[in-house]
């Protein structure tokens, strides 16, 4: 992929931009294979697990979720980026984000300029607005946010949202979300939205879910796709009568894993993604699958003797699902474990508390093209 961007040194955030794209996908496998020696050797040595091909992303035009620093003036907004100074640096032509946003960055930069909406200076500290924040859906539906200083911003905003929906029709979902501490976080805990829709459909395969506003979700939506598809085939090989998916957020993984008959129980501490994720069952008519909004390892804790599942999921944020959770596991009844991590560091970490259980299976999957990330899924059963 080549990027004007990257090549003017505006901005180095693809930090593998320019090189190969086979070569960024073989370095993130033999980066996760060299991490996860140990764990291989635990299994019986290299015979005894399989990798399997790593799967392969588009190189441009993948990234489903767009987070937009507003800089620049109110005649002349950015999108995109500060620099070292604090200045705004326009990326509305981003090569790695979707088609869809793609086509929306330039349209909401200009309503951001119509509309009078005051980029927040930051060196400065005032003006309104801080960031917008796109996310695109399969189906080309959006989600647009506008991270706001205050409720100062929010009547023009209202009484725009007309406009906007003119001009970008594939606007959904529309909020205003209050960030009024100077911090370096993206978004604050109150959200308005403004639309009367309030949840933009992810439709993956056979699954719908429904995003809201501050619930994650993967940002590759292709390779978001094959990952809960991999991870269904190993769960339904394995066949458990009940499973958990610990941070689950919208419920992904559990979602895509029920089967009539099988017991599933997602675990998030994101009360809108839970409620979110309740929705999707309900509508798919789920009446084996149930959602709490609850810390993951405190909710292991409190198993009792004869209550843990046959087989547990687990896609931890990049600090992994640490040394009490992983404890937890090796003294459990839990069978197999599908281990979905976006930071082989910490899972290699993880595995070496939970010598009970062996590697089987491991894939890469390349959700970052460009950069050094990868998603690493591995299936674990106990020896």
């Amino acid at each position: 992929m080549q990027c004007d961007y990257f090549d003017r040194g505006v901005c180095r955030s693809c930090t593998l931009m320019g090189q190969p794209y086979g070569d960024q996908v073989l370095d993130k496998e033999l980066r996760t294979r060299e991490l996860l020696h140990d764990a291989v050797d635990a299994a019986g040595g290299p015979g005894a697990v399989e990798w399997l091909p790593a799967v392969t992303s588009p190189e441009s035009g993948y990234r489903n979720k767009a987070k937009m620093v507003v800089g620049g003036t109110v005649q002349q907004p950015t999108v995109g980026i500060l620099d070292e100074r604090q200045r705004g640096v326009d990326l509305r032509h981003c090569g790695i984000c979707t088609p869809g946003i793609q086509h929306a960055l330039p349209v909401l930069a200009d309503f951001v300029a119509s509309a009078g909406l005051i980029p927040y200076d930051v060196r400065q500290r005032r003006g309104e607005l801080k960031y917008v924040l796109v996310t695109e859906s399969p189906d080309g539906e959006l989600m647009v946010r506008f991270v706001l200083r205050s409720e100062g911003q929010l009547p023009r905003l209202r009484d725009r949202l007309g406009e906007l929906r003119r001009v970008l029709p594939q606007a959904v979902v529309v909020t205003a979300n209050l960030l009024p501490e100077h911090k370096a976080v993206t978004e604050g805990d109150r959200e308005v939205v403004l639309t009367e829709q309030q949840t933009l459909p992810m439709r993956l395969g056979p699954v719908t879910m429904h995003l809201r506003p501050q619930s994650f979700f993967q940002t590759n939506t292709s390779v978001a796709t094959q990952l809960y598809a991999q991870a269904s085939a190993w769960i339904d090989e394995v066949d458990p009568a009940s499973m958990w998916d610990l941070y689950c957020g919208v419920g992904g993984f559990a979602l895509h894993a029920a089967r009539s008959g099988r017991s599933v129980t997602g675990i998030e501490t994101s009360l809108e993604a839970i409620v979110s994720a309740k929705q999707s069952a309900r509508e798919a008519g789920l009446t084996d699958v149930r959602f709490a909004a609850d810390d993951a390892t405190a909710h292991a804790l409190r198993a009792r003797p004869g209550t843990a599942p046959e087989l547990v999921v687990v896609n931890p944020p990049r600090r992994g699902i640490g040394a009490e959770l992983a404890g937890w596991f090796e003294t459990s009844e839990v069978r197999h474990v599908v281990y979905s991590s976006c930071n082989p560091v910490t899972l290699a970490r993880d595995l070496a508390v939970m010598p009970s259980f062996r590697l089987r299976r491991v894939r890469v999957l390349d959700m970052f093209p460009q950069t050094g990330h990868l998603e690493a899924v591995t299936l674990l059963s106990r020896a």
